[in-house]
């Protein structure tokens, strides 16, 4: 059994990696430069009693992803990855009247171009094997909008109806697709935000953890959760409902 996670190198993505290798699925993990970060990784998930790959591409690149999928794919021709996790996102906070366009495309590119750049060449795949599991990483800011992610609130929420859109498509070939929507998250993502203020506003009055988050996205991942599709989960410690 074989799982890709993007932006599995650290954080939320590391995390997820290491809940489906627990979960007996040999895993993928993507990442675009962090070489040592992504070896942890990997001998984390040997750790956990199963073994993995590096896949070393740009998600925001439509051709990269596609030639390293479908290599991944030559070289093992009776596999398939029937689980993904769509993890890979940056975020370049600015207030809007002082956002250079860049700021706006390299976010809309990393964090919701992705979705389709990695899900395209896999969803053929599983729907001819009629089982497919993708959880898309969404966030409090694609339900909410969050001042000063202008960029990142409409990569999320695009990202959002996508995950619903897809759902319906596949559906009928017991393919789920669901989207999970953490909330300050104790990563690499929140550095530069001021945490006591935060906190304050959370109503746990603490930060989550990326193992929580990851164990929501196994949840989804297992057969269990074969009824739920189409479904945007918050796990934000009550911030947002």
């Amino acid at each position: 059994m074989y799982a890709l996670v993007t932006g599995g190198s650290r954080g939320i993505g590391r995390a997820v990696a290491v809940r489906l290798a627990k979960m007996g699925y040999n895993v993928l993990i993507n990442y675009m430069s962090n070489d040592a970060e992504a070896q942890k990784t990997l001998e984390m998930i040997r750790e956990a009693g199963t073994d993995g790959e590096l896949l070393k591409f740009d998600v925001s690149s439509a051709e990269e992803a596609k030639a390293a999928l479908e290599n991944w794919q030559a070289a093992h021709p009776d596999d398939y990855i029937e689980v993904l996790v769509n993890n890979a996102g940056i975020r370049k906070d600015n207030l809007l009247v002082f956002m250079e366009p860049a700021e706006f495309q390299r976010v809309l590119t990393t964090n919701l171009f992705s979705f389709y750049n990695v899900t395209h060449p896999l969803i053929e795949s599983m729907i001819r094997h009629k089982y497919g599991r993708i959880i898309n990483m969404a966030s409090l800011s694609g339900l909410k909008g969050l001042p000063g992610q202008c960029n990142y609130s409409a990569a999320k929420g695009g990202l959002i109806a996508a995950t619903k859109a897809l759902a319906q498509e596949v559906a009928r070939k017991n393919i789920t697709v669901n989207a999970v929507a953490p909330g300050f998250v104790r990563t690499d993502m929140v550095e530069g935000l001021d945490e006591a203020e935060l906190k304050a506003q959370i109503p746990m009055k603490r930060f989550g953890e990326a193992e929580e988050v990851a164990n929501l996205v196994g949840f989804l991942a297992s057969k269990e959760a074969g009824y739920i599709t189409g479904e945007v989960i918050s796990i934000n410690g009550g911030l947002y409902t």
